[in-house]
């Protein structure tokens, strides 16, 4: 029976809904970080919201662990390529409280507008400041959204409602999303000139850590009001106090800060800010279904295999699961064999199937090639975020399934358009368990893509096999596997060898010298 820790407060149903499922499950809220590493390691599932803090040395002591739920949005206190590297499953509740925090991040704005705590406090007080608080309307203002996905979008839907004009800055939106949401998308340097109110709605990442930097915050328009219920660090806070004392800032309204709780702070006390302490989820709608999606979620995967808003997987359902796994890792291997060897140069790309693979669920085979492939632009890429980040480069990503019968009982093939035309990889199953490389650009070669590889092109000529395992033995490396293909007799030949340790620098170059030797990228799977 599969174990689940639940290690933070959570609604009761999330418990019953584990057990109802089979499950064995533990809550132990408030767990010191030596205290989980002592006990993570016989535990299949774990269960958090925002206190639990899952570090490299905590997955690392979880031997056993396969899925980590998060009960909310926001997964900065998970590190998912750690998680990744032990084959971590990590989901999240992207809709649970979508709506509860978008309505706060209304709420502190219309606080904004109105200088609603200050003129509470001060009526309390038992004055009468009626002349002192003079508001500004939200008709017809400009607001500005970092970030428009879940709860950005509601955000501009509620805005929009409130006859407001919407602008947007994000690198994952299309144009299409843009014009279904009513609102322009533009860059940030637009934004912060045109907003009249900026809300952010972004995660925090090495990208958008203090995207309202000091430099930034003073682009602002004179008289902005900020808004932030997503994470702290995406503001600078001793900026945002400076600009609050001199007028160039109108008012602020944060719900997180970078340290919390937030016992104490700079902003604290300073005219024109408001703050709450991180209730964006807070209300009993939001407690109650997060804990209720994130366990069900979790039970779905520990028992049937299904993969439900996981950051770094395709979703599947439980009957697609067992079968398409095998394929995702061949396709992701394949989309990211191509990035490597053709990088930022792609501008177009085509996956199809045949065979058994064309009687799947393509969606995810897909999202597995792009993320491989996407890589190249950025390190963060995963299967979810893959499509969007493709169409934001301008990809035109097309899909093909064919019903014909190949050589293979089942093949993926990848082609990717460059200047150059166009340049083609294929896979297939043996086993229908392990992927393997059939053809590359035209050449039939059968490969394992795995570890460290070096990708050699040559002339094919005699003796050259010989002269490149002698480079390499001189230089230390050692051969796992040596793969062969060529063109034609004579002609172009390619060479995939994979090696115990990382190539350097100075070992391509020496490769490159090597009589015939055209290419020598060195490759990482």
């Amino acid at each position: 029976m599969a174990k689940v820790l639940i290690s933070d407060q959570m609604d009761p149903k999330a418990a019953e809904i584990f057990r109802a499922r089979g499950l064995e499950v533990d809550e132990r809220p408030g767990l010191s970080k030596d205290e989980l590493k002592a006990i993570i390691g016989g535990y299949d599932g774990l269960a958090i919201r925002s206190a639990t803090k899952v570090t490299p040395d905590v997955i690392e002591a979880a031997a056993n662990l396969k899925v980590v739920g998060r009960a909310g949005i926001g997964v900065d206190n998970v590190d998912i390529p750690a998680a990744t590297s032990k084959g971590v499953v990590v989901m999240n509740t992207p809709f649970g409280n979508s709506i509860t925090t978008a309505e706060h991040a209304i709420a502190l704005m219309f606080a904004l507008a109105r200088e609603l705590p200050a003129a509470d406090a001060s009526t309390q007080a038992g004055k009468w400041e009626k002349n002192r608080f003079m508001g500004v309307e939200l008709t017809s203002k400009t607001l500005g959204l970092i970030g428009a996905g879940n709860i950005g979008s509601i955000v501009a839907e509620r805005a929009i409602g409130l006859k407001m004009k919407v602008i947007a800055y994000d690198p994952f939106l299309t144009p299409d999303r843009a014009l279904d949401l009513g609102i322009e998308k533009v860059e940030l340097d637009d934004l912060l000139a045109r907003a009249d109110f900026i809300t952010l709605h972004t995660p925090l990442t090495d990208q958008t850590r203090n995207i309202l930097s000091r430099e930034n915050l003073a682009k602002t328009k004179p008289g902005v009001r900020i808004i932030n219920c997503a994470r702290g660090g995406l503001i600078d806070e001793a900026a945002l106090k400076e600009m609050l004392e001199s007028g160039h800032v109108a008012g602020a309204a944060l719900d997180v800060f970078v340290e919390e709780p937030a016992k104490t702070n700079p902003l604290f006390g300073t005219p024109g800010f408001v703050a709450t302490p991180h209730l964006g989820a807070s209300t009993t709608e939001a407690q109650v279904n997060v804990a209720i999606q994130v366990a069900e979620q979790m039970a779905d995967f520990l028992t049937t295999g299904g993969v439900t808003n996981a950051l770094n997987v395709p979703s599947l359902s439980a009957e697609e699961a067992p079968k398409l796994r095998p394929y995702m890792a061949l396709a992701e291997k394949l989309g990211s064999l191509v990035g490597q060897l053709e990088g930022k140069r792609i501008t177009g790309v085509s996956i199809e199937v045949e065979g058994a693979a064309a009687g799947l669920n393509q969606k995810p085979i897909t999202g597995a090639v792009l993320a491989g492939l996407m890589r190249v632009y950025s390190d963060t890429v995963n299967m979810v975020n893959a499509p969007f980040l493709a169409r934001e480069r301008g990809l035109d990503v097309r899909e093909v399934r064919h019903d014909r019968e190949g050589d293979y009982h089942t093949l993926v093939r990848v082609s990717v358009q460059t200047a150059d035309g166009e340049k083609t990889v294929a896979g297939t199953l043996f086993g229908n368990a392990a992927p393997r490389l059939v053809e590359i650009f035209g050449i039939r070669v059968e490969a394992e893509l795995t570890g460290e590889m070096i990708y050699i092109v040559n002339d094919d000529q005699p003796g050259f096999i010989g002269r490149l395992g002698t480079a390499l033995g001189e230089a230390g490396v050692n051969i796992g596997t040596f793969n062969l293909g060529r063109r034609a007799t004579g002609g172009e030949a390619i060479a995939l060898v994979s090696v115990d340790d990382p190539i350097g620098v100075d070992l391509v170059k020496r490769l490159k010298t090597l009589p015939g030797v055209r290419v020598v990228k060195p490759l990482r799977f």
